[in-house]
């Protein structure tokens, strides 16, 4: 779906020594969820505005759906789907006409306005103008949008910055329903929670230059300590204490402690995609 390769961009007449895209290299395949998790500024939404033809200039290689991005004219915007940050919407009309006002846009067949609100949660909302709604409302109905046209291809950035655990939920469950539809989405993100739990595929990105690119899974398994760490006892004397994962069931202080105190909790120490990230970026997501 997308092919990306020694991409470099820098803005006019920056004034910067490197680019803010620097050198970029990754593909990601149909149906895959693949984030790019960095700081503020690191070169995620310019890269993303790169991809959708918001900027212009860039050198390398960028293809979506098999053809260069800069060869690609309007009608690519039939095919893919865009929820940016900060939403932009019609506050004079309500939220159901914002929709339908988007989806007439387009040529293909869109979803109906209702079903998109209903799923963002906006369904008793729809006939209200937009100018009442809250920060987290507008954040909803600008991801509704991205999906008003049923793209093959989805780019969300930041899409559950403002909102509430409850509609964050919601926002997390739609994303993972669209990959069970078979859609590809390209998510930006600082929000380690969000990548760790969505992304089949994770990029981390400082100052224009991507370090790594991986599965959660496999980052945590490189990067975490092979140990279970157990906490037991009762009545607030609990004791932490920590046995090698390897040889686990033949380790008999570990079956021993099992069967003579009340335990707690069990866990391995997996590494969190925090400590990854400043493990291997030297750099946190602040």
């Amino acid at each position: 779906m997308i092919d990306v390769q020694n991409l470099t961009f820098r803005y006019p007449g920056s004034d910067d020594k490197d680019p803010a895209v620097n050198s970029v290299d990754f593909h990601i395949d149909q149906g895959e969820i693949f984030g790019f998790l960095g700081p503020s500024g690191a070169g995620k939404s310019t890269t993303q505005k790169l991809l959708i033809g918001l900027l212009k200039g860039y050198s390398g290689k960028a293809t979506l759906f098999g053809k260069e991005v800069s060869a690609w004219g309007r009608e690519v915007y039939e095919k893919i789907g865009v929820g940016f940050e900060l939403p932009n919407h019609y506050l004079k009309l309500t939220g159901k006409e914002n929709l339908g006002h988007f989806a007439s846009l387009y040529s293909g067949e869109t979803e109906s306005p209702e079903k998109l609100l209903e799923m963002v949660g906006l369904g008793d909302d729809g006939d209200k103008l937009v100018s009442g709604y809250s920060k987290g409302m507008k954040v909803r109905l600008n991801f509704a949008r991205a999906m008003i046209h049923k793209p093959d291809l989805i780019f969300f950035d930041e899409p559950t910055s403002g909102l509430d655990p409850v509609n964050a939920r919601r926002v997390k469950d739609i994303v993972l329903a669209q990959k069970a539809a078979g859609k590809t989405v390209f998510l930006t993100t600082h929000n380690m929670g969000v990548a760790d739990e969505l992304c089949d595929r994770l990029a981390f990105i400082v100052d224009g230059k991507i370090s790594t690119i991986d599965s959660p899974e496999n980052l945590k398994r490189q990067f975490g300590e092979r140990k279970v760490s157990i906490t037991h006892g009762r009545n607030g004397s609990e004791t932490t204490a920590d046995f090698p994962l390897d040889g686990l069931g033949d380790n008999n202080d570990f079956l021993a402690l099992l069967k003579s105190d009340f335990i707690q909790s069990i866990h391995t120490q997996e590494a969190t995609l925090e400590k990854i990230f400043i493990q291997v970026t030297g750099r946190t997501l602040a």
